[in-house]
């Protein structure tokens, strides 16, 4: 689990679902953002995404409240590096 995964899931979620869209706006790949999400599904043992074959369908149930602790999560980074 890390702020990388974190960030995708978040991106992914503003972009509608669209991992090319979340991609280039990380500036990084589509298969690199869908390869963290779902280590961090495996990781969670939970879907954060419901799927239609490899496309994001829409955010499941507990996937909000991981939404929920991401933003708390990446809001707090950004308060400590205002600190530094």
């Amino acid at each position: 689990m890390n702020l990388h995964q974190f960030r995708f899931v978040q991106e992914a979620a503003r972009r509608n679902l669209n991992l090319t869209e979340a991609a280039k706006a990380l500036h990084t790949s589509q298969p690199g953002v869908s390869k963290a999400i779902i280590e961090l599904e495996e990781e969670l043992g939970i879907d954060i995404f419901a799927r239609h074959g490899k496309r994001l369908r829409r955010v499941t149930e507990p996937g909000l409240e991981v939404l929920k602790a991401i933003d708390i999560i990446l809001r707090e980074v950004a308060n400590l590096k205002r600190i530094g």
